[in-house]
């Protein structure tokens, strides 16, 4: 996966969240099942801000950018504790 397609998974779940708080408001989903989703989405976009950063870094210091790999996401998430 190259920067370019990091980025544009980025964008999906960037839409798949608005789609999905649009059919929040026009109740097609449940506040539950909205929140779960949101969650996974979360978490799938940590991972791929978590990889881009990993790959500018390598590429920064002069290293492989294709080194660089999606951490799990319990690693990604506990950055924020």
């Amino acid at each position: 996966m190259n920067d370019g397609d990091i980025l544009s998974r980025i964008h999906d779940l960037i839409d798949e969240e608005h789609r999905l708080r649009e059919r929040l408001r026009s109740g097609e989903v449940t506040s539950n099942e909205e929140n779960a989703r949101i969650r996974e989405l979360e978490t799938a976009l940590d991972q791929c801000w978590d990889l881009l950063r990993q790959r500018r870094a390598r590429r920064d210091a002069g290293q492989d950018p294709d080194g660089a790999s999606v951490r799990p996401a319990r690693e990604v998430e506990g950055y924020r504790q």
